[in-house]
């Protein structure tokens, strides 16, 4: 819980001052807001917690700005509900209309209630009849949130159009860097200047999809993973949504978002009488972060979700546990399903040291391509028919070898040539009675806004999980939702079905606490803080290529922390970009993560396997730590080579990953920086077992010609404080390739 106290005092013009502090001395991180007489709260302070926090109730006068020439008679001063009746001349951040007219509110605050997680603020526009209530925290993290309801008091009906919450940004946070993708290389960064005007980033495909940035941060100029100041926000909701950071010539700089709604998605009913009616509007939490570098922010994400899991598995008493090594069956076979060589893949996979073992796409239904039976989820007789060879066979195979069993859904989505589509063509998002949106992979959308197709998909589901004994659950979402509209309302579904999506996860793992479930959206088409604190992990792409996954992997970890992060061992050359890297590189790449394989282990030599055991033992001895350690990303000023890793919790081990993406103007490469250990601390820096000969000369990755001094098994000795100021050179190696080292605390 966050220390909390208030202060109240007067400013220069005689007006009333509320000020309120909350702090969290353990993650280093305070946040403070002030209400000036009835006006909206507007934060005053975030960042490291303050010695006399008392001394805020000046802010007011230390912070208003003056009058100008060819403005209103107040400056803009934004709250964190920016409206014109405050001067706000920026983007609409709060639109809400009666009878199609658009209602301009002027909010006054009537409540502000302290409880031990945060603070509730209730403010009403009394003449035109609407009521909010902003909700403030501070988590254990040192992530603050916030979030907000409508309620309507009016005698007629309320839309709601926009609600887009903000925090701002000290005035020298210049640079905006987001992300941007497609399928295949999701999270790619870019950066611009945060200059006068609006950027917005907007996901408007029922999911965050591949484009969306998970995080838009707002720094100081250059500022990278391991130094500057950089301070960030993140929706968290698995629908439409945008973020945004916008500047007036009148202020400093805002960051926020919240949901995209479309017209007539949100409709509070009619209430009357003077106070609110029960049923409201209540935001996505906005979440923000602070940190000196991406990498304390990002750990402040990964923080609040490890503790959320935690709580979740306490309360159904479901114990912690390793991450499995997993093997996914898709680029092993991809449709062509039967017993006897998944048996044989099974069979490669235990001795591998694999623990869970997945059957992809095309066991259900007339699913024997990707044109039909999405959505009839019953298992294919012709594929899997009754008896020693059924899946109820394989699944028990796969239990008695030791391993897991999990199994492919995509329960929001339908093939128009499918017996559900024939028999319920009313259970699908359309626009218009005689038309369907544009398909996509021959898809379309279930209306789980209706209850009986939630109902039918929901007990296909939870059927399955009982009669296979399914143990994980990869759900995927390939397809995006266009024109959602609910045939049984008539009206835009988005909002509607991603509560829905949300109530699935809920019902599943209430019902089966054991149970795991991936988010998998074409890959990772739906990464957000709401899925990932239901989800046990993600899938961060579809390529698998390490080459394409160093940076896909990178950015998603601002978010996700490495244990959520599926990250999979595949062929080469890759399926999706067909370039050809060594097994070692493969396995470096899927090193930190959620490990898994991507691989039909039936094609390879044993001498792969081989390879592919040792990586998957020492794999096993360090992800302990990838489960609870700190994720770090080294700032290399060369853009061929990345630094990566994550130290142990205690500080006392940490694994890096050196890659050479490409060839470098510095030749042999250059010494780096490695961030995150204890300055204090003396460390034995060597080579991870598993990579010990990879550095040495005339090897298959290595371009050396004589040897390294500290690549060998005896390592070398390095204080903590210089490892991070001028770092240790690492080895000479080929392009598209990584090397593991340690570091232990001697």
């Amino acid at each position: 819980m966050p220390t909390i106290r208030d202060f109240h005092g007067t400013t220069s013009r005689d007006e009333a001052v509320h000020v309120v502090y909350l702090e969290q001395r353990d993650a280093r991180a305070a946040f403070a807001f002030v209400i000036v007489g009835d006006a909206l709260p507007r934060i005053v302070h975030w960042g490291r917690p303050l010695s006399d926090p008392s001394t805020l109730v000046a802010c007011v006068d230390a912070l208003r700005p003056q009058r100008v020439s060819g403005a209103l008679d107040e400056t803009a001063w934004p709250s964190v509900l920016p409206t014109q009746s405050e001067a706000w001349t920026g983007a609409p951040r709060f639109v809400v209309r009666a009878d199609g007219v658009e209602l301009y509110c002027r909010f006054a605050v009537t409540d502000v209630s302290i409880d031990d997680d945060g603070v509730d603020v209730a403010a009403e526009d009394g003449e035109q009849g609407v009521r909010i209530v902003w909700r403030c925290e501070l988590r254990d993290s040192g992530l603050v949130r916030q979030r907000l309801t409508v309620t309507n008091m009016r005698v007629e009906a309320l839309a709601i159009g926009a609600v887009e919450l903000a925090f701002p940004v000290p005035a020298d946070m210049t640079e905006l860097l987001t992300t941007t993708g497609h399928h295949l290389r999701e999270r790619s960064p870019q950066r611009q200047p945060f200059t006068i005007g609006r950027f917005q980033k907007a996901s408007m495909v029922g999911r965050p999809d591949f484009d969306a940035s998970l995080l838009l941060n707002a720094g100081r100029p250059g500022f990278g993973f391991a130094e500057g100041d950089v301070y960030s926000v993140h929706v968290a909701w698995s629908g439409n949504s945008l973020m945004a950071a916008e500047r007036l010539p009148y202020t400093t700089g805002l960051i926020g978002g919240g949901e995209v709604l479309a017209g007539g998605e949100v409709t509070l009913p009619a209430h009357g009488g003077d106070r609110a009616g029960d049923a409201g509007y209540t935001t996505p939490w906005l979440y923000g972060s602070y940190g000196e570098g991406l990498n304390e922010v990002a750990s402040r994400f990964h923080d609040e979700l490890r503790v959320t899991h935690a709580r979740w598995r306490a309360a159904h008493g479901v114990a912690d546990k390793p991450r499995p090594v997993i093997l996914n069956t898709w680029e092993a076979v991809y449709f062509q399903h039967d017993f006897d060589t998944l048996k044989a893949l099974a069979d490669k996979a235990a001795v591998s040291g694999v623990e869970r073992f997945v059957v992809d796409d095309g066991w259900f239904g007339g699913r024997r391509d990707d044109t039909a039976g999405l959505g009839d989820w019953q298992i294919a007789q012709d594929v899997w028919p009754d008896g020693e060879r059924s899946l109820k066979a394989l699944a028990d195979y796969v239990h008695a070898k030791g391993m897991e069993f999990g199994l492919w859904f995509e329960p929001e989505m339908v093939n128009p040539d499918s017996r559900m589509y024939r028999e319920h063509p009313d259970w699908v998002l359309r626009p218009t009675a005689h038309r369907l949106p544009m398909q996509g992979r021959n898809q379309q959308v279930v209306d789980l806004t209706n209850p009986d197709a939630y109902a039918y998909v929901y007990g296909c589901m939870d059927a399955l999980v009982d009669e296979l004994g399914i143990d994980y659950i990869k759900w995927d979402h390939n397809k995006y939702v266009t024109e959602a509209v609910s045939p049984r309302t008539g009206r835009p579904a988005v909002h509607g079905q991603t509560l829905a999506v949300y109530r699935i996860f809920h019902d599943l793992k209430d019902a089966h606490p054991e149970l795991e479930i991936e988010s998998c959206s074409s890959g990772g088409g739906r990464v957000d803080l709401a899925i990932l604190s239901l989800a046990d992990r993600i899938w961060a792409s579809d390529c698998v290529d390490p080459v394409e996954r160093a940076d896909i992997q990178r950015y998603t970890s601002l978010l996700v922390p490495p244990e959520m992060i599926g990250e999979h061992v595949g062929a080469s050359p890759a399926h999706s970009t067909h370039r050809a890297t060594s097994q070692r590189m493969r396995m470096a790449m899927a090193f930190f993560g959620h490990l898994g394989i991507e691989w039909n282990l039936l094609k390879e030599p044993q001498a792969a396997l081989d390879e592919l055991g040792v990586w998957v033992d020492a794999y096993k001895r360090h992800r302990d730590d990838f489960m609870h350690g700190v994720v770090v990303h080294g700032d290399a000023a060369d853009p061929a080579v990345r630094v990566d890793g994550v130290v142990s919790a205690d500080g006392a081990r940490a694994v890096y990953r050196f890659t050479q993406l490409t060839t470098s103007q510095t030749y042999p490469a250059a010494p780096v920086r490695l961030p995150g250990l204890d300055p204090d601390a003396d460390y034995l820096i060597r080579p991870l077992d598993c990579d010990i000969d990879s550095g040495e000369p005339f090897t298959q990755i290595g371009n050396g010609q004589s040897a390294l001094g500290w690549w060998n098994a005896d390592g070398v000795v390095m204080n903590g404080a210089a490892l991070a100021a001028f770092g240790l050179r690492p080895p000479s190696i080929h392009p598209a390739n990584a090397v593991l080292f340690s570091a232990t605390r001697v």
